[in-house]
């Protein structure tokens, strides 16, 4: 198992192929065709240029504030891959590649990301808990799916997602030390791209990485090149294997980095520096994936006439949510409490009223 091979308490990582493309460990390198190959490649270039006009479209004043996830579409390209439709998905709020591959829509998103609930509502998605912005309490979540799963063994297995700021909290220690006790079939990801917001991650923790955390609460954990597509998939497919097989959970740190701001608020020009990026920048998982293709003679025709595809069909799908019909005020209140409690129904009067003010001023 590459979980011994790659121990963190050695501070061990897997890596298969390097910035150029070029293969390291050719015995790790999986077998997949070349479709499979390009297949994956087109996904991470569709979350990139999603990505990309989601925060556009933001700064032009037609979306409230979103996370980029630039720089880390490999981790989202390998685990979309290996996640069924009978798996459950719990994400953070930096994820959008593998809610793309579990059938979210950029609609959905884009929904979300405008004030409407309509965005969590995924209509073409099985398993997928909606975005959830407290910082590590959908690890507890999934723990508590992975036991549920256990106890009606069923197979299914689930894939929770967290920054390295996250490991800070404790629903991040609470979550892996009953998934160790449980032995549920979850694989939890780290996704540690260097900075909670504006805090690096050697103000986070002491230890030697953070895959090292697994060994305290008696579950494997492993050290992932994040930026190397191959290594995150290998990694996904032993975790998953191993999880499904009844064994328990499975930590996985994938090392990347935040090419982009923490959300559309932030300014990462206050606490990194210009040399540290354009060193982060040489280990892109697009161009890196794109140099191994090139290299083993698999192209990508007309990747410019395919971006262009890309972008009116994710244009199309923001005109659909921009013109969405706006969101019930019945809907607002009306989910939370089986009798609604008189706090929430003086909110509820009191919107009416603001309401009726703002019309009265036309």
């Amino acid at each position: 198992m590459i979980f011994n091979d790659f121990n963190p308490q050695e501070d061990k990582i897997l890596r298969i192929i390097d910035n150029d493309g070029n293969v390291l460990n050719k015995e790790l390198l999986p077998d997949l065709d070349n479709e499979t190959l390009i297949k994956a490649y087109k996904a991470m270039l569709y979350t990139r240029t999603a990505d990309q006009m989601a925060v556009s479209y933001q700064r032009q004043g037609r979306m409230y504030t979103f996370p980029p996830n630039l720089g880390q579409e490999a981790i989202h390209a390998a685990a979309g891959m290996i996640i069924r439709e009978e798996d459950w998905l719990v994400p953070a709020f930096r994820e959008l590649g593998v809610m793309l591959a579990k059938g979210v829509t950029m609609k959905e998103i884009f929904l979300y990301y405008s004030g409407s609930e309509h965005g969590s509502n995924f209509k073409q998605a099985n398993h997928v808990l909606p975005i959830c912005v407290p910082i590590g309490s959908q690890f507890l979540h999934a723990t508590g799916i992975g036991y549920s799963i256990k106890y009606q063994k069923k197979d299914e297995v689930v894939f929770p997602f967290i920054g390295d700021g996250g490991t800070s909290e404790g629903d991040f220690s609470e979550a892996l030390n009953f998934a160790g006790v449980w032995k549920v079939p979850v694989i939890y990801t780290i996704q540690n791209n260097q900075y909670a917001i504006s805090v690096p991650v050697k103000s986070q923790t002491n230890s030697i990485n953070l895959a090292v955390k697994a060994v305290a609460f008696g579950i494997p954990g492993i050290k992932v090149d994040g930026n190397d597509f191959f290594a995150m998939y290998v990694a996904y497919k032993e975790a998953f294997d191993y999880a499904r097989a009844g064994n328990g959970a499975v930590l996985i740190e994938a090392l990347t980095y935040r090419k982009g701001a923490h959300t559309t608020s932030d300014d990462p020009t206050k606490y990194r520096t210009k040399e540290e990026e354009q060193e982060w920048d040489k280990t892109d998982p697009l161009p890196r994936m794109k140099k191994y293709l090139e290299n083993n003679g698999i192209r990508i025709e007309e990747e410019e006439k395919l971006i262009e595809e890309y972008k009116l069909e994710i244009d199309n799908q923001f005109s659909e949510a921009e013109n969405f019909p706006p969101y019930e005020l019945d809907d607002v209140f009306g989910y939370m409490y089986t009798d609604m409690p008189e706090i929430l129904e003086k909110q509820k009067a009191d919107y009416k009223l603001f309401q009726r003010w703002k019309e009265n001023r036309k």
